[in-house]
């Protein structure tokens, strides 16, 4: 992918992942390379931002012989990725705004 993924999308992002089903790093990591050059040492800051914003809870399950943990979404984090969603939506709106209404600027080059 060629724009970059700020990081109040990738926090829209994981939660969105996150509020389909209980999920961890990995998995979480997978899912994010479909649409960026994500690095993983880039989610965990990510991740431990959002359960310190009280978005997600953490747990620990094993998985083949060791603890794997996983990350559940909140209340709080519902809440937060609507706004998010939200903004997202607008934002996407103003961008299909101008790229359908573009044309020449007035005493340029195209005339």
């Amino acid at each position: 992918m060629i724009y970059p993924i700020n990081p109040v999308l990738m926090e829209l992002l994981v939660l969105a992942m996150i509020c389909q089903s209980d999920s961890y790093g990995y998995q979480i990591s997978q899912q994010m390379k479909k649409v960026s050059n994500l690095k993983d040492s880039t989610l965990y800051p990510v991740l431990r931002r959002l359960a310190e914003n009280e978005y997600v809870d953490i747990y620990d399950q094993q998985f083949q012989g060791r603890n794997r943990k996983y990350y559940r979404i909140t209340d709080a984090g519902r809440k937060q990725k609507a706004y998010l969603e939200q903004e997202w939506n607008s934002h996407i709106d103003a961008v299909k705004e101008i790229l359908n209404n573009s044309r020449p600027a007035e005493g340029g080059k195209d005339e």
